[in-house]
């Protein structure tokens, strides 16, 4: 998969997804506070960006949008983000901010892989959504 950026200060949620996606093919790369988003970026180009919902002194709303905007501009190449929500009651923060894809925490290794495999692949991954009964819809790939 290449290169994953993980952005959170909570070492639980690294080490999930490091334990998770790493491999012989892939590099997990952690930051731990949201400014320091973009410049790792610049530096490791991540095919896939993990953004923590609560992230130190930035949120990864603001993150994710920062670097929508970026690509936007073209200042900023191809890559997918993925946001772990704190509830089911977050998904439409991770839809404002533009993400790739969510996975309501807590987290497991078969989630990670499953989300990170459809984003990295350019498609989506939404957990928590909910139904025309109000029913839990659980994580649909999209690829």
């Amino acid at each position: 998969m290449k290169n994953i950026l993980v952005a959170t200060d909570a070492d639980w949620v690294f080490d999930e997804v490091d334990n998770a996606l790493a491999d012989e093919d892939t590099e997990v790369y952690r930051v731990r506070n949201g400014r320091d988003v973009l410049p790792a970026c610049h530096k490791v180009s991540p095919k896939l960006v993990v953004l923590d919902l609560q992230i130190g002194n930035a949120g990864g709303v603001a993150v994710s949008l920062q670097l929508r905007q970026e690509q936007d501009m073209g200042r900023l190449g191809p890559l997918g983000i993925l946001m772990l929500l704190d509830r089911q009651a977050d998904v439409f923060l991770a839809q404002m901010a533009r993400a790739d894809g969510w996975l309501v925490k807590p987290l497991d290794a078969i989630r990670l892989m499953k989300a990170a495999r459809a984003i990295a692949s350019g498609g989506t991954y939404q957990e928590g959504m909910l139904d025309e009964r109000g029913e839990p819809v659980g994580g649909d790939a999209v690829y």
